[in-house]
């Protein structure tokens, strides 16, 4: 059983969330910029084996499209493109930012740590794929 990859995406960061090789547990991979992350997941596919991709699609509330949408929906085609033999699905992101600040602050993250946006990333990745684990 390979594992599932979590990605909440941005255009300038890219959050990387992974599980373990049993698909029981989410946990924060990587924050990687934008242009490197299809060579970065080529090569974890290639030393760890993934299974399948979770990416956040970010909504409205009213459940319409963002202003970031198009830019995922974009990298969504690219991942199918480089990534073909591997099941892409798309999951919601609503409020997983707000969600990962609250969970650092829970956790005691010092507020240096907070401010560094590339952590609350793939923390948010990590929300993204947990939900995905749920919805299953």
């Amino acid at each position: 059983m390979g594992r599932i990859l979590a990605i909440d995406y941005g255009s300038k960061r890219v959050g990387l969330a992974v599980t373990d090789p049993l698909q029981i547990i989410a946990s924060p991979l990587e924050t990687v910029h934008s242009k490197d992350v299809i060579q970065y997941l080529k090569d974890y596919d290639q030393n760890e084996g993934i299974e399948s991709l979770v990416l956040g699609m970010p909504k409205k509330l009213d459940n319409t499209p963002t202003n970031a949408t198009p830019l995922v929906e974009q990298f969504h085609h690219l991942l199918k493109k480089n990534f073909p033999q591997k099941p892409v699905y798309l999951q919601d992101e609503r409020f997983t930012s707000k969600m990962a600040l609250d969970a650092m602050i829970a956790g005691g993250s010092k507020k240096k740590d907070r401010r560094e946006k590339g952590n609350i990333d793939k923390i948010s990745a990590a929300i993204i794929l947990q939900s995905y684990l749920e919805s299953r």
